[in-house]
């Protein structure tokens, strides 16, 4: 009977991310837009996609440096419309958003992930917020998409 060799180890096989590393700078936020979308493939019409894509960022930015919360009255209540913002307006960029069906085709969220520096000066990018929004009729009959206060 033959002696019995052990096998060679399989060689190590290098897994490069698709996302960039962290501090890339704006350098890396298209990789990250890429990322979103492939993950996430696309589901509602364009024009529903965009209102809600503007929409999710003009949110997260009054959410974050409180540039224009009072825009956003049933979000940001009169009790939140006075606080200091969290983020320097400077230092905050959105680094990619994607807008999809949230379950229903009348319920969306917006996913977003940004970059800022907060008000003690640490610089983090790569943050995820999710903005939620129901689709609703305005007064003049219009479909319109609302977002949802933060629970």
């Amino acid at each position: 009977m033959p002696a019995l060799t052990p096998a060679a180890p399989a060689p190590a096989v290098l897994v490069e991310s698709a996302l960039p590393p962290h501090g890339e700078g704006t350098a890396g936020d298209s990789a990250i837009q890429k990322a979103l979308e492939a993950a996430w493939p696309p589901d509602l019409p364009s024009p529903d996609a965009r209102e809600l894509l503007a929409a999710g960022r003009d949110l997260l930015r009054a959410d974050a440096t409180g540039i224009g919360r009072a825009r956003w009255s049933g979000v940001f209540p009169a009790s939140r419309q006075g606080l200091a913002p969290a983020f320097a307006t400077a230092r905050f960029r959105i680094q990619a958003a994607i807008a999809r069906r949230d379950g229903s085709p009348d319920k969306a969220v917006v996913h977003l992930v940004w970059a800022g520096t907060d008000r003690g000066g640490t610089f983090t990018d790569g943050r995820i917020t999710d903005w939620h929004f129901t689709r609703t009729t305005t007064k003049k009959g219009a479909p319109t998409w609302t977002p949802q206060p933060r629970t």
